[in-house]
């Protein structure tokens, strides 16, 4: 897992470089896991967002799914409760079950850099 990590920020580096913004799409459980990502894009402004739309409207936003898109996971409960102790007063904890995919990244593009900087 940590060279998928490290790969990951090595790859954010190159893109950045290049004049373009990279996002990463990563479940980031704990602050050991943020703190390497942070240490890895040392140049780097890192904005952390974690989509919080609630375990039920994960569940069924799956069962919704085209069959092979969907990511079937039993450890919601734990996650949640992992991430919210460890991570709880980091970046931008954003609410997102009343919203549609759009409007997420429409919201996130307008919000993210005032809301989730990692200090």
């Amino acid at each position: 897992m940590d060279l998928c990590n490290r790969n990951l920020c090595m790859l954010a580096n190159n893109v950045s470089d290049a004049g373009f913004t990279p996002v990463i799409d990563w479940a980031i459980p704990d602050r050991r896991q943020l703190d390497l990502f942070v240490s890895l894009l040392p140049a780097r402004q890192v904005l952390f967002v974690v989509l919080t739309p609630g375990i039920e409207v994960c569940r069924y936003r799956n069962t919704v799914r085209e069959p092979r898109e969907r990511f079937d996971f039993d450890g919601y409960e734990c996650l949640d409760a992992d991430m919210k102790r460890e991570l709880g007063d980091v970046g931008w904890w954003f609410d997102t079950a009343a919203l549609t995919a759009d409007q997420t990244a429409d919201q996130v593009i307008r919000e993210a850099r005032h809301r989730a900087l990692v200090r």
